[in-house]
């Protein structure tokens, strides 16, 4: 099999991977309900806790980051560490995760897919940008404006601390855009001040 052949495998292969509902097939087995039904109609870990409590929401965040640290592997391994397809795959399950081939290509904002993948893609500049999400978090209680600013960031963080290849400088840009568009509803009810603020258990 050819390289690219193998490379454009291991971009379907994301992207299906990342289409996996977690969330919303924890709090099926948890309660029998619909998370899209309940909260901010999200199926990423933030509803999940809000709606159903702190190991469900626990749970979604470690599978969906560690769905997309897979996605990024099997590139990695089945392409001998190729740069463009690591990239490809990194965005791939991003995409995966916010438009899922089996929600009829709705989903979540993909922040613990972003930070899954790039967690193995781009290890030292997240950790950085991680670093930024808990200061700007913890100052404003809101998730999403920490989750922003911190997708922003990391390409350049990714140019200062690696001057990667060029994939994977595009790859940590076009990711930063899609986690930015998931959020526009958030910005705008953060400017509104109609977001919630953050807090670590079901809401009431």
């Amino acid at each position: 099999m050819s390289e690219t052949l193998t490379g454009i495998l291991t971009v379907i292969a994301a992207y299906l991977l990342g289409g996996i509902p977690f969330g919303l097939i924890i709090v099926k087995l948890k309660t029998g309900e619909d998370v899209r039904q309940s909260g901010s109609g999200n199926i990423g870990a933030t509803n999940v806790l809000r709606t159903t409590g702190r190991a469900a929401g626990v749970l979604t965040l470690l599978l969906d980051a560690g769905k997309a640290l897979l996605a990024v592997w099997l590139a990695d391994h089945f392409t001998a560490g190729s740069p463009l397809w690591m990239s490809a795959a990194a965005l791939a399950v991003l995409c995966g995760h916010a438009f899922s081939l089996w929600l009829k290509f709705q989903g979540g904002k993909a922040v613990a897919s972003f930070v899954g993948a790039y967690a193995y893609l781009t290890p030292l500049p997240l950790l950085a940008v991680l670093l930024i999400f808990v200061l700007i978090t913890g100052r404003t209680r809101y998730l999403s404006l920490g989750s922003v600013i911190a997708a922003g960031l990391l390409p350049l963080a990714a140019w200062m601390i690696l001057h990667p290849d060029w994939p994977v400088l595009l790859s940590t840009l076009f990711a930063a855009i899609l986690v930015i568009y998931r959020h526009k509803g958030n910005l705008e009810r953060i400017q509104d001040g109609t977001e919630r603020r953050f807090r670590f258990g079901k809401s009431a």
